[in-house]
């Protein structure tokens, strides 16, 4: 019998999807908490709190 049965591969992909999708939070998490982006973050935070109105009439 090969070593490709049901399990290992069911483990692979277990493991290989946790290190993938940690891996991609991981990222984010670095892009989010980037100094160069504060300030952009930070308009865009307050975007809902803007009265707009009159661009809308």
């Amino acid at each position: 019998m090969s070593g490709l049965d049901y399990e290992a591969v069911a483990r692979f992909a277990q493991q290989g999807g946790t290190l993938y999708f940690g891996a991609i939070f991981i990222a984010g998490l670095v892009y989010a908490l980037w100094p160069k982006n504060r300030e952009a973050f930070r308009r865009l935070s307050h975007l809902p709190l803007e009265n707009d109105e009159d661009e809308h009439v």
